[in-house]
This record gives structure tokens, C-alpha cells and sequence, in this order.
């Protein structure tokens, strides 16, 4: 059985297989050599993983974000945080982080937004003379916020897999997302000021004031999505549901941007990037089980109970093993693949699956822009032109920061719960 759950998929991914196909691969063969149970579990539990209704904000809130990428939302809300910015010392690079996190509370998509937000702020940053490296930097690592900050995609998925609440995950990640988005802003502020760059415009009312006007129905949709959660009016499933509808309307009738052939073929790009994930899901879900029936997670527990580490250590372990996967594969996947194994052992160690929800997401937004693999280097490299050298050199300081709040959310539960004391009543 070892060969099947741990040697199978190990070569499989040395050698490249996607990994919903390492799963697969690794329960067949375990069903078929070494195990007396019927070929039917197979597929059982792989439609089992999908039936759950949490996953249906997935699309949703892709979709979602696909319409707003595809206007003119990402410029009006970068006039409207650079307006309010106004003459700080690195203005471009705070209207960056800002913007991010914004647009984060619309789609939850991290790759989209770099390219997206990527696109109207790398240009203009090159003219006012910002160094390549620290706009590179700056611009593939900004996007990780968007994973912390709800609505989040790998929340949703957490919150499937660890049979945790989406609602309470996402009160969670409020204050780490704007933590890590605030210390990103002081650093932008504080390298701006070293090296003589960036120099701001003069705060002007009117501008700024014109500039809330047009991005209005932009910030609406975060409005609705996490005034709507937090205020008990939707489940984050028909926050998302809603969403849609809202942007859709936005930009098809009010920005009046959109097409009808646009909007289809953002809901066809939302179908396909929806049934990249949910095969994984699915074949992730009978790993799982295979897993389970088995006994491992079960086994592992009892095995570090044995040693008696201390919570502290477990922590820094799980961290470093989740920044290791978080290097080869994407946060789905390794949420997935790893929450059978960590969240039994958490639970044993008594530290909280929702605060353990926002340690994980955290380390795979690092892995998003983290060597040798993250996928918004090389969507930071193909969309905006820059080179993996110079991203490479950006990225060091930015990955030093997301570390140090990491560690800051991972020994202080309270930068988490609070959120979830605070916005949602317990349940």
C-alpha cells in the first residue's frame, strides 16, 4: 500500500503528470492491487467530493470576476485609490497594494488580478521612474493579498475539505489580508523614500471626488458581497450567486462596456477554469478517502501525539512544509492533497481549523509568486513583458515581508479570530 499512496505519486509528479491525474493514477492502482473493494468506489467518491453545496461560490465568484476584469473597473478603482493617496512618497506603489486589495474583494483570483491590475499600473510606473526590480516585485507579489482577502477561492476549498464554515474562514481573513496589505504600503513608502522615487501629486478634492464618483459601482461589489455575508442577508454562495447578477449589470448596462458575445465568453472562461478546479477537487476528494480507509491520518496523529511536540514546533513544521508544496504546486492543490493528513492533527493539537484555515492560505499565497514555480511570475513575465531575472531580484524583499506576517498569523490566533468574534456571531 505504501508504493500505491506514497511512491506512485511521487514519480508521477517528478515527472510531470498534472496532478489531478497523480491522484488518480495513485487510487487506481491502489484498488486494483492492493486493495478488495469494488472499482465503483472510484467513481462514488469522486462525485461525492463535488456534492457539496460550498463549492458552488467557485464559479460564481470567478465569473464575477471576469466581468469586472474585463472593463474599465480595474482603471476607475486605481484613480480612485491613487486620488486619495495623493502626495506620499511612492504614491504609484501604495495605489498598487490598494487597488489589489480591492479587486481582491471582488474576484479572489490572484493570477487575474497581477495581469489585470499589472497592466494599467507597470506602464505607468516605468514613467515615473520607479527601478524595474521593485516594480516587478511589487506588482507578482501584490496579488497574493487577493487569496487572504474574501471572497477567496482556496477558503472555499478549505472549508470543503476541513467541513469548516466559508462564512466564519472568510471573517477570518479580513484583518490578515489588510495587515499584510498595510505592511506592503509601509515598505512601498519606506523604499520609495530610500531611493528618491516616486514622488507623489498634491492631494486634489476635486479629482479625488470625481474619481469616487466613477469607481461607485465598482466598490459596490465588495459592499454586496462581504456586507451581505457579514450582515446575515446571503450565505457566501448566494453572495456570489448575486455578484454575478450585479456585474453583469454594472458593465453591460451602466459602464455599458460589455457585449452580450463578451459576457459569453466570460462565462465560457469561467466553465473552464471552474472544471480545471473541480476535477481536481474530485480526484483530491477519493485520494482522501483512499487516505482515510486506510487509516493514515489517524496513524500520523497518534505518531506526533507520541513525540509530544509542542504546538509551536507543529506550527513551524506545518509551515514549512506547506511553503516546500506551496513552491510545486497551486494553493487547490495542495489544500486538497494535505488537509486529510494536517487538519486530524491540528484538531488533536487543539488549535483552531478556522485560525489553522488562514495559516494555510497564507503559505500558498506565498508559494503564488514564490521560485520556482509561482504562477503569477510567469503571468508577470507573458502578460506584463517583464523579465524572470528581474522578478526573481524584485520578489526577495516582498517574500521576506508576506514571511513576517505569516509568522505574526500563525503565533497570534487573535489577528484571525477577532474577525470572526467580531463580523459573524459563533456558531
Amino acid at each position: 500500500m505504501t508504493f500505491a499512496l506514497a511512491v506512485v505519486p511521487i514519480v508521477l509528479l517528478l515527472l510531470g503528470f498534472p496532478i489531478f491525474m497523480v491522484l488518480l493514477t495513485a487510487v487506481s492502482v491502489a484498488l486494483v492491487f492492493f486493495m478488495n473493494v469494488p472499482l465503483a468506489a472510484l467513481h462514488q467518491n469522486m462525485f461525492a467530493s463535488v456534492n457539496a453545496s460550498a463549492l458552488l461560490a467557485i464559479p460564481f465568484f470567478i465569473y464575477a470576476g471576469e466581468l469586472m476584469g474585463r472593463g474599465s473597473v480595474a482603471r476607475r478603482l486605481v484613480d480612485f485609490v491613487q486620488g486619495g493617496v495623493g502626495s506620499v512618497r511612492g504614491s504609484l506603489g501604495v495605489t498598487a497594494v490598494g487597488t489589489s486589495a480591492i479587486f481582491g474583494a471582488i474576484s479572489g483570483a490572484s493570477a487575474a488580478t497581477v495581469a489585470t491590475i499589472g497592466r494599467v499600473m507597470v506602464p505607468a510606473m516605468r514613467k515615473a521612474g520607479y527601478p524595474e526590480t521593485f516594480t516587478a516585485g511589487l506588482i507578482t507579489s501584490v496579488g497574493a493579498i487577493d487569496v487572504i482577502i474574501p471572497p477567496s477561492i482556496p477558503m472555499i476549498v478549505y472549508g470543503a475539505a476541513a467541513e469548516e464554515s466559508v462564512a466564519r474562514l472568510y471573517a477570518a481573513g479580513v484583518l490578515p489580508g489588510l495587515m499584510i496589505a498595510g505592511m506592503l504600503a509601509i515598505y512601498v513608502v519606506w523604499r520609495a523614500k530610500r531611493g528618491n522615487f516616486g514622488k507623489g501629486e498634491p492631494f486634489d478634492g476635486k479629482r479625488f471626488g470625481r474619481a469616487f464618483v466613477r469607481s461607485l459601482w465598482a466598490l459596490g461589489a465588495p459592499f454586496i458581497i462581504l456586507g451581505g455575508i457579514y450582515g446575515g442577508v446571503f450565505s457566501p454562495t448566494e453572495a456570489a450567486a448575486v455578484a454575478c447578477v450585479y456585474a453583469a449589470f454594472v458593465t453591460a448596462f451602466v459602464f455599458r462596456e460589455l457585449s452580450g458575445r463578451d459576457i459569453l465568453e466570460a462565462a465560457a472562461s469561467t466553465v473552464l477554469f471552474t472544471g480545471q478546479i473541480l476535477i481536481i477537487v474530485a480526484c483530491a476528494g477519493v485520494f482522501a478517502w483512499l487516505l482515510t480507509v486506510n487509516q493514515v491520518p489517524a496513524a500520523v496523529t497518534a505518531w506526533l501525539q507520541s513525540l509530544n511536540v509542542a504546538t509551536w514546533m507543529l506550527l513551524l513544521a506545518i509551515n514549512i512544509l506547506l511553503l516546500l508544496v506551496g513552491c510545486f504546486l497551486d494553493p487547490l492543490s495542495a489544500i486538497l492533497l494535505l488537509s486529510p493528513l494536517l487538519v486530524p492533527i491540528i484538531k488533536a493539537a487543539g488549535i483552531d481549523p478556522v485560525h489553522f484555515g488562514i495559516v494555510v492560505t497564507v503559505n500558498l499565497a506565498i508559494g503564488l509568486f514564490h521560485p520556482p514555480f509561482g504562477i503569477n511570475i510567469f503571468v508577470a513575465q507573458s502578460v506584463l513583458g517583464l523579465k524572470l531575472e528581474t522578478i526573481y531580484r524584485g520578489i526577495i524583499p516582498f517574500v521576506v515581508i508576506y514571511l513576517i506576517a505569516l509568522a505574526l498569523i500563525t503565533y497570534v490566533p487573535d489577528i484571525s479570530l477577532i474577525g470572526v468574534r467580531y463580523l459573524l456571531a459563533r456558531g
